[in-house]
């Protein structure tokens, strides 16, 4: 009852948030069509000149992963890991995951093949991939498409961010899958 009633919601929940701007646009005068055409064109050319980075970030993930650096780096602190009860394949996709969202969504599947979707594993890689963001492509990203040249505090930050979501999901697996 309460599944079918929350799918319900889910399934016209945009459709009404639509219907609801449109309702809005027209009671503000807005032109709709026209607003809708200029922010389409704006995305488009925001897509073309963010293109470069996005795909400069893609390989440069492919490479690293691809030439067995990653898995030359990781060896040492991997044997920490398994050591302290936690899969050691699982450090790769912490780190991947700062760079790029589709190579850790690869790591995890290829986790998930290997050690089974109800494994200790698994339930944690699909943890660390769901709670935490890719920093460095939102930061080219996001810098890139409003011109910011000096990030600050951004890098160390998101890192901060991101190490803090790896802890709280190693945590909170352990206190529910153990």
């Amino acid at each position: 009852m309460q599944y079918r009633f929350l799918s319900t919601v889910g399934n016209w929940f945009i459709p009404l948030f639509l219907l609801a701007v449109f309702l809005h646009g027209t009671y503000k005068r807005v032109p709709l069509f026209d607003t809708f055409v200029e922010g389409a064109r704006e995305g488009f050319f925001l897509a073309i000149k963010l293109l470069p980075y996005v795909v400069g970030i893609y390989v440069a993930v492919e490479i690293f992963r691809g030439s067995g650096s990653m898995e030359f780096l990781f060896a040492p602190i991997q044997s920490l890991l398994e050591f302290l009860g936690l899969p050691g394949d699982i450090l790769p996709l912490m780190v991947v995951r700062l760079m790029s969202g589709a190579a850790a969504l690869g790591l995890t599947s290829d986790l998930l093949d290997k050690f089974g979707p109800d494994s200790f594993a698994g339930r944690l890689a699909s943890t660390l991939d769901g709670c935490t963001d890719t920093v460095l492509y939102i930061m080219a990203l996001y810098f890139a498409s409003v011109g910011i040249k000096d990030p600050r505090y951004s890098l160390p930050v998101g890192i901060a961010a991101a190490l803090s979501g790896f802890v709280a999901s190693v945590i909170i697996c352990k206190m529910v899958f153990s």
